[in-house]
């Protein structure tokens, strides 16, 4: 089963609400955005996150719920679903920068900061590393997102890294 399948089939399969809000196969825009930059491994709860990100902050690749309210329970769903595929691998680091670049993003989000696509490739391309707490620190209390844009372009080039935030701005504005 590809990527895109195990996050709509998995939806799907738990709840008649979430397969209710698929989008026809037509329709799904199969794009990945940051796992590219992660390590294989990680991909799959990567993107279930990232697509639940989508749903709380910009427009889905699989879900068209009918309003904000299932958008909002459907994204929840996702991002737990999402730690629930990491924590199976049994990287309790990965699960530990997940849970915080869902926190560090709705943080940004909330105080109207640019440092949301920064933040998801830094964190894809370290996923479970232990190197992501100073440039975290730096979006978080002065909202400067330039050291995980280093941290990511360090890993992943400036070609991918460009690629993956071009890809993240055209989801969530």
């Amino acid at each position: 089963m590809d990527l895109w399948a195990a996050i709509a089939d998995g939806a799907a399969d738990e709840s008649p609400l979430w397969a209710s809000a698929l989008l026809p196969l037509a329709e799904r825009e199969l794009t990945p955005v940051f796992s590219p930059l992660a390590a294989e491994r990680h991909r799959l709860g990567l993107e279930t996150i990232y697509e639940g990100y989508l749903l709380h902050y910009g427009h889905p690749r699989l879900f068209a719920p009918p309003d904000p309210d299932t958008a909002l329970l459907l994204g929840d769903y996702l991002y737990a679903h999402g730690l629930v595929r990491i924590a199976g691998l049994g990287d309790v680091a990965a699960v530990a920068d997940l849970a915080e670049l869902i926190s560090l993003c709705a943080q940004a989000r909330a105080h109207g900061s640019d440092g949301d696509g920064p933040a998801w490739a830094a964190s894809a391309a370290l996923l479970g590393a232990g190197r992501l707490d100073v440039a975290r620190d730096a979006l978080r209390l002065k909202g400067d997102p330039a050291p995980l844009a280093e941290l990511a372009r360090g890993l992943v080039g400036d070609v991918a890294l460009a690629a993956a935030l071009a890809a993240h701005r055209s989801r969530v504005g």
